[in-house]
């Protein structure tokens, strides 16, 4: 019989060379016993792993429109987040509607889910500001600051983000601007009156830096204010975003230091100039040095929560939001590369 014809041979194209290369590679790899070591890179994640904690805000969410608060705590905790910021309002789950006996079922309910409560966090520190030139607003501003700080104990939470005070409210029609230094006394009175509650449920009053507010612009305005207290229950909330209109979160973290005590990780973008909560961008999706801001937190020993903060969930398919940040945190964290 005659021998069989010889296929005719095919060209060899780049992609099955690379391929046949790599297959190669592994099977010597399995061979010695041990994978192909893999190294960080800077282009696609943090060279470095850093041991922080991710949170999101609860404002990430469409509550309580779509989602439930169970549902929120089930999608935090499901899109692989450590911990998550709840807000306080004056209705909803977290409200003055809620006794201990509610706050401790919500934290049961964290518990069961398996998420932390990073923090209590509340926009309610506007509409009836510490500082306001309204007496009554001033009252009514205390009186939930003391709920608040009732609430973030039966919570199981030690963090309590506060505004102090503001100059100037933007987002509040015919606000009446406060005068510097009248905001500045009004400010301190204020939060002195909430320390020694504080002190005895064991909660942190973090105060927040807030461009818009027109009060506590500078690092050492911050500083000076927190230390006025002298109470380790007086920290700072840190937000990397509220800073970016004119300045930068890494040159403020190393002044502020041991005093931060809670992060806003807020996206914003110097690109366009439109200065109205609009700047605020999904993580990654901006003008902030990260790698910077990362290294800054590092250098002072921050090891607390990453609270990513945002003011409008995805009208449709609002997951996708949680998920994307978390995916994002954990490249800024070093936790994927």
């Amino acid at each position: 019989m005659p021998n069989d014809p010889v296929p005719p041979s095919r060209p060899v194209t780049r992609r099955a060379a690379l391929c046949s290369a790599l297959a190669t590679a592994g099977a010597a790899a399995t061979v010695a016993g041990a994978a192909p070591a893999t190294k960080a890179d800077p282009r696609r994640a943090s060279p470095k792993r850093y041991d922080m904690k991710k949170s999101i805000n609860q404002w990430a969410f469409p509550y309580p429109s779509r989602m439930t608060l169970r549902e929120c705590l089930q999608l935090a905790k499901d899109a692989g987040f450590d911990g998550i910021e709840l807000n306080y309002d004056l209705d909803n789950d977290l409200s003055p509607k809620a006794g201990a006996k509610e706050l401790r079922a919500i934290r049961k309910m964290a518990e069961d889910i398996g998420i932390a409560i990073s923090g209590v966090c509340s926009f309610l520190f506007w509409p009836y500001s510490l500082t306001s030139n309204s007496a009554a607003q001033r009252a009514r501003g205390l009186e939930l600051a003391g709920l608040m700080l009732e609430a973030a104990h039966e919570l199981g939470t030690e963090n309590l983000l506060v505004v102090p005070g503001a100059v100037h409210i933007p987002w509040i029609k015919d606000h009446e601007p406060v005068a510097a230094d009248v905001c500045d006394r009004r400010a301190r009175e204020g939060v002195a009156k909430l320390v020694p509650r504080a002190e005895k449920l064991g909660v942190y009053l973090n105060i927040e830096n807030i461009f818009f507010s027109g009060y506590l612009l500078s690092p050492a305005d911050m500083n000076t204010f927190v230390d006025s207290f002298k109470s380790k229950n007086v920290r700072i909330h840190f937000d990397t975003g509220n800073i970016m209109l004119f300045q930068f979160p890494e040159h403020w973290i190393p002044l502020l230091g041991k005093r931060i005590q809670n992060v806003h990780l807020k996206e914003f973008t110097k690109k366009g100039t439109d200065h109205s909560l609009e700047s605020f961008r999904p993580l990654l999706d901006g003008t902030t040095d990260w790698p910077a801001v990362l290294e800054a937190f590092d250098a002072i020993g921050y090891r607390g929560y990453l609270t990513f903060e945002y003011f409008h969930p995805f009208p449709h398919y609002p997951e996708a939001l949680v998920y994307q940040t978390s995916d994002s945190l954990d490249r800024i964290l070093g936790r994927k590369q």
